[in-house]
């Protein structure tokens, strides 16, 4: 008789098991730990630059100016009275403001303008100081008077050419011979510089293509100075209906 075999039988003839897979290549199990902790520490350290960067350049930055003051009036102050001997930092900045209240506050009396109105007779005499002097007063009266509206706004055009837009900072309306020679009505506007702000150039642009914006012009500063990297949030809280920049209108900051 054939006796058949069961397919349960068949595990007994087929040998020993395989060998198990050897374990796959891989991290020790704190590898993961080891790489979470040092980006941890080193988001730490960027936070920690980010903090600390600003107000130690803005405190040194402080501290050099007071000490150009301090080393430029220290030396005219007589030695009994000089606040070196104080040790006390700060005292030539503080002379320096104090005397220019007390010649401010002379000028506005009788005595002083007529002492004023005498130095500028006298230098006006003078060919080249004259230039000088009279640019310079220009600049500084427009710039300090109370009812002053230059750099009050910050503002976008077209520069350098068609298509292309620049932040640039409103300083009056065009007046004299500039605007008597152009087709239509401009007003002056500054470009400022990157990183440098304090250079640029002085641009004569038509009303309707100087689109004034919300931002300030301290806001305007940063954008430049950081070349673009710092830009100012916005919709403003006051938003135009249409969420766009608007065109400089009659009536606006940017009169003379």
């Amino acid at each position: 008789m054939v006796q058949t075999r069961s397919p349960d039988d068949s595990s007994a003839d087929s040998g020993p098991d395989p060998a198990p897979d050897p374990p796959e290549d891989g991290p020790p199990p704190h590898h993961g730990h080891r790489m979470g902790l040092m980006a941890r520490l080193r988001a730490y350290f960027l936070a920690g630059v980010l903090v600390t960067a600003p107000i130690a350049i803005t405190v040194y930055l402080v501290w050099l100016f007071i000490d150009i003051v301090d080393r430029q009036v220290t030396p005219l102050i007589p030695d009994r009275y000089n606040p070196e001997q104080w040790g006390v930092p700060g005292m030539g900045l503080v002379i320096v403001v104090v005397f220019l209240t007390l010649v401010g506050a002379m000028t506005a009396g009788l005595l002083g303008r007529s002492l004023v109105r005498l130095s500028e007779s006298l230098l006006a005499r003078m060919p080249i100081i004259r230039t000088v002097y009279g640019a310079t007063k220009q600049v500084f009266e427009t710039v300090l008077a109370q009812q002053s509206n230059a750099f009050r706004e910050a503002a976008l055009i077209e520069y350098p050419r068609r298509g292309a837009w620049c932040i640039c900072f409103i300083t009056g309306k065009t007046s004299g011979e500039v605007q008597h020679v152009t087709a239509e009505e401009v007003i002056n506007v500054f470009v400022p510089t990157t990183p440098n702000p304090t250079s640029g150039f002085l641009l004569f642009v038509p009303r309707r293509e100087v689109h004034v914006l919300e931002m300030s012009v301290e806001d305007a500063i940063k954008m430049v100075v950081s070349g673009g990297i710092i830009t100012p949030p916005w919709p403003a809280p006051a938003e135009d209906a249409g969420g766009k920049t608007r065109p400089v209108e009659a009536g606006a900051s940017a009169r003379s």
